[in-house]
């Protein structure tokens, strides 16, 4: 198993469209700092509500402006590429024709992509820490969306737990990326598949809005949410098992 998951990095990092992925969200990142600084420190919480941000709070409104980008581009390129565009350029041929179990391939595959945003997810608190305690004003204490007052030490808290919920959220997204590219092998369906998904749950049930804005993690955590916990494991454990059965079936190398 630590083979493939060593082959699946190495494949992984050799596409082009992983590095200038990456690139390119280096960049927004900075861009969303500047942003946030050109701003005067103010964010917000959903239209009605904004917020000044301080050296406590920022990592979580940094995040908040990248949601979109990660959901409904970063991940999706990089899931569609591993599945999809592995397929369409024959690669993925080459890899299921060696004797290994099919199962272990595939679970590579969800490792190495939740490796991907876990990492991705630790650069972006680190970069939005240090940036709000340089960059914004002082403070001893702070509130987020439905909290009390909190110190340095308890917003941290807040703030890991926030970034938590985010990964827990990207890992549906990863999901239902990789099923849509088992779906429509083409990778141009298969990502343009995953964008209607996202936005399509939204007219399933209001619920799923935290596909499509981070701003629903500071309701959750405000207002205590369980239906979000038990929808997002049902679409993940779903998603996860039809992954599992279609990879299983499918002639990838007929």
């Amino acid at each position: 198993m630590k083979n493939i998951i060593i082959s699946e990095y190495e494949r992984t990092f050799k596409r082009k469209k992983t590095m200038i992925g990456l690139a390119i969200y280096g960049c927004v990142l900075a861009f969303e700092c500047f942003f946030l600084y050109a701003m005067g420190g103010l964010s917000f919480y959903d239209p009605e509500h904004s917020v000044q941000l301080n050296s406590i709070n920022t990592a979580p409104f940094l995040l908040r402006e990248l949601g979109i980008f990660l959901h409904f581009i970063l991940i999706p390129i990089f899931v569609v590429d591993s599945f999809s565009g592995e397929y369409s350029s024959g690669a993925l041929r080459l890899v299921l024709i060696r004797p290994q179990k099919r199962l272990k391939i595939l679970l590579a595959k969800w490792l190495v992509q939740a490796s991907f945003v876990m990492a991705i997810m630790l650069v972006t608190w680190l970069v939005g820490t240090i940036f709000g305690m340089i960059s914004m004003p002082y403070v001893e204490e702070t509130t987020f969306y439905e909290t009390g007052p909190m110190n340095a030490f308890y917003g941290m808290l807040y703030t890991l737990l926030f970034y938590g919920l985010a990964t827990f959220i990207m890992m549906g997204v990863i999901g239902l990326c990789s099923l849509m590219s088992m779906l429509l092998p083409n990778p141009i369906l298969a990502f343009a598949g995953t964008v209607a998904a996202l936005i399509g749950s939204l007219y399933v049930h209001d619920d799923f809005e935290y596909f499509l804005t981070s701003d629903a993690i500071f309701k959750i955590l405000g207002e205590q949410r369980g239906e979000f916990y038990i929808s997002l494991f049902l679409i993940i454990v779903i998603s996860c098992m039809m992954n599992v059965k279609i990879w299983q079936k499918k002639q990838w190398i007929g």
